[in-house]
């Protein structure tokens, strides 16, 4: 049996965290546990998360940040905590689940039939017979920056920006989070720049998976704003440079 132990970050959540959605998920077959990471919230958050851990302390764990600093830190955090663990796989989920955790089974199988996958990322692909729900103009800005990030990786990746991930836990990955990210806002961006900087190109391309999700949905109340798009494409500059990736 696998074990995956799975990152949800959290920053005042206390209205939109679906605590019974977390509590009734489970994985046919496989031991997962949950962490998620309080990033300084000052609102009832912690009060709740501390609620869902002492209702099942094997299931679910609590790590609390003293002040806020950012999604980047909180899911790196977390996933060095995790890694502290010794799990099978980890990764990390968006707490508003705009991905729904019935995802998680699709994500984790491709890493479970095939060895040579060592991250598999959600992907919002607007196909017939899938759920896609985002609004318009966040589509085509996405769409747009997603360009922008697949030119600047020289990879022929569609969304880097979907919350949903998971890992093999490997020597590889503790290097990738054993520092803060440059940035804060395309910290996932930055993920497979990392990667790209361990093993190069042409082993990438063959250690990476895009799932298509079959449900994805703008939550209300997102804390990810139309401005945040030109803070992005200041800190994809800065990736650019920091990893020296092609123009």
């Amino acid at each position: 049996m696998s074990r995956l132990l799975l990152v949800v970050p959290c920053f005042n959540e206390e209205q939109r965290l679906d605590v019974e959605a977390f509590r009734g998920f489970s994985l046919t077959g496989q031991h997962l546990e949950f962490l998620f990471v309080n990033d300084g919230s000052t609102d009832g958050t912690q009060r709740i998360l501390e609620s869902l851990r002492d209702s099942n302390p094997r299931r679910f764990s609590v790590l609390s940040l003293e002040r806020n600093s950012g999604k980047a830190e909180a899911v790196r955090r977390g996933i060095e905590a995790a890694l502290d663990r010794d799990p099978d796989f980890t990764g990390f989920w968006d707490a508003d689940l705009a991905t729904p955790l019935s995802e998680v089974p699709g994500l984790l199988g491709v890493l479970e039939s095939r060895r040579e996958i060592q991250m598999v990322f959600g992907a919002r692909v607007r196909l017939l017979g899938r759920e896609i729900s985002r609004h318009a103009s966040r589509h085509y800005i996405g769409r747009f920056g997603a360009t922008l990030i697949s030119q600047t990786l020289g990879l022929a990746v569609y969304d880097t920006q979907c919350g949903a991930k998971l890992f093999r836990v490997s020597d590889a990955l503790r290097t990738v989070f054993g520092k803060p990210f440059l940035s804060r806002w395309i910290f996932d961006v930055e993920i497979i720049a990392r990667f790209l900087e361990l093993w190069g190109r042409d082993a990438l391309v063959g250690a990476v998976y895009e799932y298509p999700v079959t449900q994805w949905r703008d939550v209300k109340g997102s804390k990810v704003k139309s401005r945040d798009f030109l803070r992005a494409l200041r800190d994809l500059w800065k990736i650019r440079r920091a990893y020296r990736l092609p123009r």
